[in-house]
């Protein structure tokens, strides 16, 4: 039905939507951390244990054709699918959560999202993405919109060095984690990179559990059904639509439309947990998706 030359720009318009759907899933990742009832790095296992099984279930009822074209997909994958990207993935759940102990939320925040320049980065590195002048302006353009979204309550002191470093290490490990994922994809179908990295991440953050001293039973059925939204819509939904879209567009635009994220989640948490927007909030994400236009106008040709 589709001609050679616009099927590539249908493919990437489907991709395009799976990234923001994603995105907006993650959104609602802070709200369910906030109403946890187990601890943070808790929170963090329970996101990938219980996001385990419908990812298995994705992976094993896969389109036939894809599982044959799949190099060792009815066996333990390489080595490199199995670890890399659930250690990174690990590593920014947890330095994330531990952030939030010794920084202020809106440093913790602003902070982790400056991923998209580590993607950027690594993508030229990496990748061998070719990064445009014009793609350079729409990032700057999103990280100050980002900026005005925090606001007034991003501080800069010594007591928040710390936690913020480990903000920073957040981004760092994160965008990280886009780039093996999008490196990953060259080779091996979404649902694989997911179903194992998301096992790998949970078997790492069981015992940094433990080691936090925090519980793993939720007091009620409602805590249950917290970390069941966390694991199957921000996990197992948002991680693996933005996995899937790692294979059909560039890793620089894709963390960087991934920035909805921090919008949708400000929009959310004012709509369901009555937290307020001040003007300059409502500004800098008009500017974020700003940029995020600019973005695609520069990578894209859809």
């Amino acid at each position: 039905m589709f001609s050679s030359v616009s099927s590539p720009h249908l493919v990437q318009r489907w991709a395009l939507a799976a990234l923001i759907l994603g995105a907006l899933a993650i959104a609602f990742s802070p709200i369910f951390v906030r109403l946890s009832e187990v601890g943070p790095t808790a929170t963090g296992f329970y996101r990938t244990m219980l996001a385990v099984p419908p990812l298995w279930l994705v992976w094993h009822l896969r389109p036939a054709r894809e599982a044959a074209a799949a190099p060792g997909a009815s066996r333990i994958p390489p080595l490199g699918v199995l670890l890399l990207p659930g250690l990174l993935f690990a590593g920014d759940l947890f330095f994330w959560h531990l952030a939030i102990q010794y920084t202020s939320v809106a440093n913790s925040t602003l902070l982790s999202n400056f991923a998209p320049v580590i993607v950027t980065l690594g993508a030229w590195l990496i990748l061998r993405e070719k990064i445009s002048p014009a793609f350079l302006v729409a990032l700057l353009v999103s990280i100050c919109g980002a900026m005005m979204l925090v606001g007034s309550s991003f501080q800069l002191g010594g007591d928040y060095v710390f936690g913020d470093l480990l903000a920073l290490l957040t981004a760092c490990f994160y965008g990280a984690y886009m780039i093996a994922v999008a490196k990953l994809r060259g080779r091996h179908g979404s649902q694989e990179i997911m179903l194992w990295s998301t096992l790998v991440c949970a078997v790492v953050l069981l015992p940094a559990t433990w080691l936090m001293g925090e519980s793993l039973l939720p007091a009620t059925l409602g805590g249950w059904a917290v970390l069941f939204g966390l694991a199957w819509i921000s996990h197992a939904l948002g991680q693996g639509l933005i996995a899937y879209a790692l294979g059909h567009l560039p890793a620089s635009f894709s963390s960087l439309v991934v920035l909805v994220q921090p919008v949708a989640a400000a929009f959310f948490g004012w709509l369901w947990l009555g937290e307020g927007l001040s003007t300059l909030q409502i500004a800098g994400g008009i500017v974020v998706l700003f940029g995020i236009l600019l973005a695609r106008r520069a990578q894209l040709k859809v």
